[in-house]
């Protein structure tokens, strides 16, 4: 027994090394090429949501140029709005820039977060946001589409909470994922992040 664990041991070690490096040498390349990572898997692909003013909003809305995209709702107690703050301090420091991005911010809660509550929550941050929600059938697409993950969390009171994917999503202008911002990285290198996205769409967007 003790030489079949040293033998599954020394597999699981190996793929980790040759995954490594076969996510280094991804990086490495598209370092030296400016644009980001390329995708690793499906993420994102049609959806058809609700903005803040009640307006019908899908992928096709935001054709033409890069999105940056989150998951959140509005009763969240830190990571949301944290991570909104984040987004309206990075579009400040991309000065005009800024407007060669889309931006949404899209609940995981559609039961509470109303087109109106959404707006009036999005909005405080900053009106160039689109707030999206929807039935609980159309947010559940998005999430698979997305690979997103939610979960509803029963509290002591009765109440419920949210657990969710609380990376930033990156896509380019033709709705396909080029990478993620983690929650709380760092401020130098998500501006390297959004500004080689702005950088790698095209001129007319």
């Amino acid at each position: 027994m003790k030489l079949f664990r040293y033998v599954a041991w020394a597999a699981v070690a190996a793929l980790a090394v040759v995954s490594g490096w076969l996510v280094y040498q991804q990086t490495a390349g598209n370092e030296n090429s400016g644009a980001l990572i390329e995708p690793l898997a499906a993420i994102g692909g049609p959806f058809e949501l609700v903005s803040g003013t009640g307006e019908t909003v899908t992928d096709k809305t935001f054709a033409g140029k890069p999105l940056v995209i989150f998951f959140g709702f509005t009763f969240c107690p830190d990571v949301c709005p944290t991570t909104l703050s984040e987004l309206q301090g990075w579009m400040e420091q991309l000065g005009p820039d800024a407007g060669k991005l889309n931006y949404a911010f899209v609940t995981v809660d559609p039961e509470r977060d109303t087109p109106d509550v959404m707006r009036d929550y999005v909005w405080a941050f900053d009106k160039r946001i689109v707030p999206l929600t929807g039935s609980r059938e159309q947010i559940d697409a998005m999430l698979k589409t997305y690979r997103v993950y939610a979960k509803k969390v029963p509290l002591d009171d009765g109440d419920y909470t949210m657990d969710h994917s609380a990376a930033v999503f990156l896509m380019n202008a033709d709705n396909k994922f080029v990478g993620t911002i983690a929650f709380n990285e760092d401020p130098e290198n998500a501006m390297r992040k959004l500004r080689r996205l702005i950088e790698n769409a095209p001129a007319s967007s």
